[in-house]
């Protein structure tokens, strides 16, 4: 396991470096921090943006950083009853808005990625206002004929899911984790104790069924969010953890098939490669961004 020495790992110093960007009905909490061209990191399903603490000081160096939890995930909170990903999609341009920004890449992970397409798709179609220099993609269900999700993400996703959401505990999260990471890299203590007591912020019990609805929106909306995958007008890249049951190896195939020009990474990991393996996924984003 790469061990970071970084304070960044502690999620008490890295809430004092956030920022509160109200949007709607939401209330987004951000990081920025770094220099050079925009990167905006969004992060996955049911977990927050503290997940990229683990390669973000690295990512500072080179790049102007966002860094955002999602609407109802993390500390960014709404009253909303309903959340999109259209409406995820919005609240980050529009924070990239209010800050200045016209241009940006993207590194996303499991939901993000499907928040990353909807910006892209949004782009392609004349809708949306920042000009996208790249994307990466790491382990998120964005081909529904490869995508694995677990029993208890389609739970939440039903008429149950209320019920299920209320009485999900820490051992269910802790079993389920340890079952999408990878054999040999296992989440630690920290993480799994860390990223159960960020799930229960904002009542997180109600907001993950909410926020669930996304696996509906991925059947929805599958050939919108395919055309800037497989008619790419930027640089596409994904890095995958091929362990991972979810969205592991078969997704990499067929990204690695179906967009033209792009890279594909895989490695021996699980859903998480930037928590279980930082300085490999750091590795890989780089010879991306350095490739001509």
């Amino acid at each position: 396991m790469y061990l970071f020495k970084n304070e960044l790992m502690d999620i008490q110093s890295w809430n004092k470096k956030g920022k509160i960007f109200k949007h709607h009905q939401a209330s987004l909490r951000f990081i920025r921090e770094g220099k050079g061209e925009t990167l905006v990191l969004i992060h996955g399903f049911p977990t927050s943006s503290w997940d990229y603490a683990w390669i973000f000081p690295e990512l500072i160096q080179q790049f102007d950083c966002f860094c955002a939890d999602l609407i109802g995930l993390g500390y960014s909170s709404t009253t909303a009853k309903s959340i999109s990903i259209s409406d995820q999609a919005q609240a980050l341009e529009a924070l990239l808005i209010a800050n200045g920004v016209t241009s940006a890449h993207i590194l996303a992970h499991d939901l993000g990625d499907t928040v990353a397409l909807e910006l892209l798709s949004r782009r392609t179609a004349g809708k949306g206002a920042i000009e996208w220099l790249s994307c990466t993609l790491m382990n998120g269900g964005i081909f529904q004929e490869t995508n694995r999700p677990r029993l208890i993400q389609k739970l939440l996703n039903s008429p149950l899911g209320p019920l299920i959401g209320q009485l999900s505990s820490k051992r269910t999260y802790v079993k389920t984790m340890r079952r999408i990471f990878g054999k040999a890299t296992q989440p630690t203590k920290l993480f799994l104790d860390t990223s159960w007591t960020i799930l229960l912020n904002n009542n997180g019990r109600r907001m993950i069924p909410v926020i669930s609805n996304y696996l509906t929106e991925r059947k929805r909306h599958k050939s919108r969010w395919e055309v800037p995958m497989f008619n790419p007008t930027i640089p596409m890249a994904m890095i995958n953890g091929v362990e991972d049951p979810i969205s592991g190896r078969t997704t990499a195939e067929r990204f690695q098939a179906k967009v033209p020009n792009s890279i594909t990474v895989k490695l021996p990991l699980g859903h998480y490669p930037h928590v279980e393996d930082p300085a490999a996924v750091l590795n890989a984003f780089n010879n991306f961004h350095k490739s001509p």
